[in-house]
């Protein structure tokens, strides 16, 4: 039987959050598709505004539902998106030199997104029954890091690095969250940096080309150096009030690359301006401090955890896309969360936010 107390609990505010980040990533994309024809045009709009509606309903399926489930399956949860990469490899969707997409109709849907919420929710289960006042050493620790690295690797093989370090950092902050025992956490320091250097000679060539031109983007201005260039030149352009709505010349005349999706941010700058950014940078910095609080308040240690899963999954994508975009981080191909088009990447985050409203209302629950 439903409980009225969470209808009491129900997180208007987060409500609220979601739906102008929403508003605000419409808007943004009706001028990042200005340049293309009436009919495409259309089509991206439409699409938009389903997947919009889709991720509405799964956000109301994950907070309707208590979170207890969610631990108690955890494990299923996780091996059937396994299972999704897995199917990727054999009948996944080609596109650009990555093979990451599984067709659904006139729609595709990319597993490597969905993973992000497994991996979240089979470690909050794992950290939850292991958490330890001295923190976790490596026995503890031995589960977490292969359940991450399996669906690291298959994400790799996509290729699709962006989303598998996505992924590592996910992990990461939720372990640091947890807490680790000091020499544990050397130790794991000085492996990260030994593979951090010796992972240069594993990356494929137009990866270690992305790593050369956030280096230095003029190697190669009409290049691998276009994309960023291109990219900073709009987000400077606009300066403090911006070149006005549907007025970016450098989105109007398509200099800019993937304008819609990856780079849809330097289109905001450029029309929008400094304030604008600052705007939009406040409604993730707002975003994140609600889903810490509603993590600091809980009361049940897996909701707690999984909870702040959520948070690093929406800052890291975040801080990665909007870094990108300014020239602070190597191009990865990671989306801005609810901002940017596309389906898979608005599904996950719609569900990151449902999670946040169960664990908000049903706070007043003691485990």
């Amino acid at each position: 039987m439903f409980d009225r107390r969470l209808i009491q609990h129900f997180d208007w505010g987060l409500l609220l959050l979601t739906i102008m980040l929403c508003s605000l990533g419409l808007t943004v994309l009706s001028s990042a598709v200005s340049g293309s024809n009436s009919s495409f045009q259309k089509i991206f709009f439409l699409k938009q505004w389903i997947w919009y509606g889709a991720g509405g309903l799964v956000m109301s399926l994950f907070f309707l539902v208590d979170y207890k489930y969610m631990d108690r399956w955890a494990y299923v949860i996780y091996g059937g998106s396994v299972l999704l990469l897995l199917a990727v490899l054999f009948l996944g969707k080609t596109a650009g030199g990555s093979r990451r997409w599984l067709a659904m109709g006139p729609f595709t849907l990319q597993p490597s997104e969905v993973v992000k919420i497994a991996v979240i929710i089979v470690l909050a289960r794992c950290f939850s029954r292991r958490m330890k006042s001295g923190g976790l050493g490596f026995r503890d620790l031995f589960l977490p890091f292969v359940l991450v690295l399996i669906p690291f690797v298959l994400i790799v093989k996509q290729p699709d690095l962006g989303t598998g370090m996505v992924v590592l950092l996910i992990a990461g902050s939720m372990t640091l969250f947890v807490k680790i025992e000091k020499r544990t956490f050397v130790f794991l320091l000085i492996i990260a940096a030994i593979a951090a250097g010796s992972g240069w000679f594993f990356l494929k060539e137009y990866q270690k080309q992305r790593i050369m031109t956030f280096l230095n983007p003029d190697r190669d201005p009409l290049g691998a150096g276009y994309h960023i260039i291109q990219s900073k030149i709009a987000i400077g352009s606009g300066q403090i009030s911006g070149k006005g709505f549907y007025r970016g010349t450098q989105n109007i005349l398509s200099f800019l690359p993937e304008q819609h999706t990856d780079f849809i941010f330097s289109v905001l700058a450029e029309e929008w301006g400094f304030a604008g950014s600052v705007l939009l940078h406040l409604l993730f910095m707002i975003l994140i401090v609600w889903g810490l609080n509603i993590a600091y308040h809980c009361r049940n240690a897996f909701a707690t955890i999984l909870a702040v899963g959520s948070c690093a999954m929406i800052f890291w994508q975040a801080v990665i896309n909007l870094g990108m975009v300014m020239g602070l981080m190597p191009v990865v191909g990671v989306p801005l969360p609810l901002i940017s088009y596309g389906g898979s990447s608005v599904l996950t985050i719609m569900i990151c936010i449902g999670i946040l409203m169960n664990v908000s209302m049903r706070r007043f629950v003691s485990e």
